[in-house]
């Protein structure tokens, strides 16, 4: 079997199939109302999805980073870790909350 990528109009789909017949195939019976567009025989057995490519980087302000920088700051004090995250980020009082909180029962 080899691992197949077909482009549709609304979706990109990965399956495993012996040809490109029976990749289509599994399109088809999937998602009937969709067009393809490309297919591909994938070298190898895996795929990957670049994170860039789909607009998901990360900027230099990541939420889970400057949380846990304020955090530290704070010695562990919750509420001194949101009004730094507050200043640091620009955040409401429920952003800023929901941050430090969450990176709490992370383990900063």
């Amino acid at each position: 079997m080899a691992l197949f990528e077909v482009e549709t109009n609304a979706h990109i789909v990965i399956t495993w199939a012996e040809d490109e017949n029976e990749a289509k195939g599994h399109v088809y019976d999937n998602y009937p109302g969709d067009d393809i567009i490309r297919i591909s025989k994938r070298p190898r057995t895996s795929w990957v999805i670049s994170k860039a490519a789909l607009g998901l980087r990360t900027g230099p302000l990541d939420p889970c980073i400057v949380a846990r920088d304020c955090l530290s700051k704070a010695e562990g004090d919750k509420v001194h870790a949101i009004r730094l995250y507050m200043h640091e980020t620009g955040n409401d009082l429920n952003q800023a909350r929901k941050a430090i909180e969450s990176n709490m029962v992370l383990g900063w």
